[in-house]
């Protein structure tokens, strides 16, 4: 069994009852975090492209997740 992930609901409420919610709040502090991540220097890196994105998405959400839980001890 997982453990549940706290989406932090959507990031952009509709307006309207009955729209879909489109991506979550989650998803778009990983989008952020992403932007950061892929604007660094990454020459260092010891891997293949598809290993490099990997880290990025893992790290991305990785700070998401962090944000929402910040977010929650306010």
């Amino acid at each position: 069994m997982s453990a549940t992930i706290n989406t932090g609901g959507p990031a952009f409420p509709p307006s309207n009852p009955g729209y879909a919610h489109g991506m979550t709040l989650r998803d778009y502090f990983a989008a952020k975090a992403m932007q950061g991540l892929m604007g660094r220097n990454w020459d260092h890196f010891k891997g293949d492209d598809a290993a490099l994105m990997h880290v990025w998405a893992k790290s991305a959400y990785f700070v998401a997740d962090a944000m929402l839980k910040a977010r929650e001890a306010v």
